[in-house]
């Protein structure tokens, strides 16, 4: 069986971080594995606080479990301060690294920094350069070159210059634009691709992020090219959203098992017969 392995925080209401990766590698057929950066304070609605983890012990965590177990990809998260992401890229540097996905994780759908702000330029810096995809939401993408995305052609450009910037291949995200589809701009350093999606009328999407580059890590991990990865990530994720979970008060989990379920018959109002 391939494996994946996650390095980010832990959602404590399960519908993101490390929780998320885990269900979507399993969901796609990957054997996960997690490397905790810090633990949050959260529920549907907010986060409340996050406490890391030091960053030798996120440094072990990554280098013990390439010592033992062949890993096929590798899926990066919230790493909110420098001095984790310099521990992540010692980790990463001195090990057989497989294809890497990041995600720069920013901010919260509340509106929590999940990124101190000292520790963007070291996210380009150390992390970038290791990466084989970047996967940034428009409001990821604004942040990081400091100017606004108002249409697919601005999204084209940031893509460009977040290639520029070291990251041989670039998924800007589309969910936060405007418009009855959420477009993805999907570029390999050469190549522009366009993927789009009729948009899901929902307010349960908490997670989502984490779901999309966790798929393109699966799908990495079991030998898809790039564009392929992404397309199915696309379309994963896509299912996830329409049958996303009403739970909470706030915004709800995606369903990580929605296909699975349909197929076993899973009920999950009522136990089976």
């Amino acid at each position: 069986m391939r494996v994946a392995l996650t390095i980010a925080g832990s959602d404590s209401c399960g519908g993101a971080g490390i929780q998320a990766d885990l269900k979507t590698f399993q969901a796609l057929g990957v054997f996960g594995m997690s490397a905790v950066t810090a633990v949050t304070v959260q529920n549907t609605r907010k986060v409340y606080a996050v406490q890391e983890m030091t960053p030798q012990v996120v440094h072990d965590q990554i280098v013990r479990l390439f010592e033992d177990i062949a890993i096929q990809a590798v899926k990066i998260g919230m790493v909110a301060s420098v001095a984790l992401i310099e521990a992540i890229a010692a980790a990463l540097e001195g090990v057989d690294r497989p294809p890497v996905v990041l995600d720069p994780v920013m901010i919260s759908k509340s509106g929590y920094p999940l990124l101190n702000q000292d520790a963007r330029q070291a996210l380009v810096a150390r992390l970038f350069p290791l990466a084989e995809v970047v996967t940034p939401n428009r409001h990821e993408v604004e942040a990081l070159l400091g100017e606004p995305i108002a249409d697919e052609a601005g999204m084209r450009d940031a893509a460009r210059r977040l290639s520029d910037l070291g990251a041989p291949k670039v998924v800007v995200k589309g969910g936060h634009m405007s418009g009855e589809e959420a477009t993805d701009i999907v570029f390999d350093g050469r190549d522009y691709h366009r993927l789009t999606h009729p948009r899901v009328a929902t307010r349960n999407t908490h997670g989502t992020g984490c779901t999309f580059s966790a798929a393109i890590a699966a799908g990495l991990a079991r030998g898809c090219t790039f564009f392929d990865a992404v397309r199915k990530a696309k379309a994963y994720v896509s299912g996830a959203i329409a049958h996303a979970l009403p739970i909470g008060k706030g915004h709800g989990p995606t369903h990580h098992f929605y296909d699975l379920y349909a197929r076993a018959g899973v009920r999950t109002d009522r136990c089976d017969d």
